[in-house]
């Protein structure tokens, strides 16, 4: 599902990642832990497409079966819309929108005609155990409610990938609780792989794998 190879990262003097390798296998749930400044959220944006390793040094990186080097802006962005989802700790809702708007969006994107993307939202959020806020605003949801639409929003266009950054983070404990729940439900019911970047040590140990980094490298 992703091969990646020497990814580097620079940010001017700074190098924050040091030639990280990762293999993830499909329908995989891996978790990355490390300390804050480790570069967890860096690599996780540039696994996702969001970023992209320094060019300074030869590097790979193969999405189902994809080379992500070889895709043009306009090509990549249409491979992250198809292929892959994201969930932020901060959910990103756009707060003008229903819960169902806001679930339809990467739908519109991808060019989905408006009955069938919210026929599947709706599906979704029924699924998500919101069938009753189809049309609230993100200002009208609990934080758990709001990240469980962001969790919708991100599967609303059947994606390979689910990349997760501190998603339970900014949550109560028993949000969270559901929320890691969830993660596995969807994984054993639409066979999706997760990365997840967590400080979350229950999530991180719930997954198939965890992976710890330390100063820019992949130490296990």
């Amino acid at each position: 599902m992703i091969q990646a190879k020497n990814i580097h990262k620079y940010y001017n003097d700074l190098h924050v990642l040091k030639g990280v390798d990762i293999n993830i296998k499909k329908s995989e749930v891996v978790s990355i832990v490390g300390a804050s400044g480790a570069g967890k959220t860096t690599l996780l944006q540039i696994l996702g497409t969001l970023d992209s390793a320094s060019a300074n040094s030869k590097f790979e990186l193969n999405i189902n079966d994809t080379n992500i080097s070889d895709l043009n802006d306009k090509k990549l962005a249409k491979f992250r819309n198809e292929h892959i989802g994201f969930i932020f700790q901060f959910h990103q809702l756009l707060p003008e929108f229903t819960a169902l708007e806001n679930v339809c969006l990467p739908a519109f994107i991808k060019g989905t005609k408006k009955a069938d993307a919210e026929k599947r939202a709706m599906e979704l959020l029924d699924f998500l155990g919101l069938s009753h806020r189809y049309d609230h605003k993100p200002n009208e949801l609990s934080g758990g409610e709001q990240q469980r639409v962001a969790v919708a929003r991100a599967l609303i266009n059947n994606p390979d990938l689910i990349f997760a950054d501190e998603p339970s983070g900014n949550l109560d404990s028993e949000s969270a609780e559901m929320l890691h729940s969830l993660f596995f439900k969807l994984r054993d019911e639409f066979g999706q792989t997760f990365v997840i970047v967590t400080h979350n040590k229950e999530l991180a140990d719930l997954a198939d794998r965890k992976l710890t980094m330390v100063d820019g490298k992949i130490i296990n």
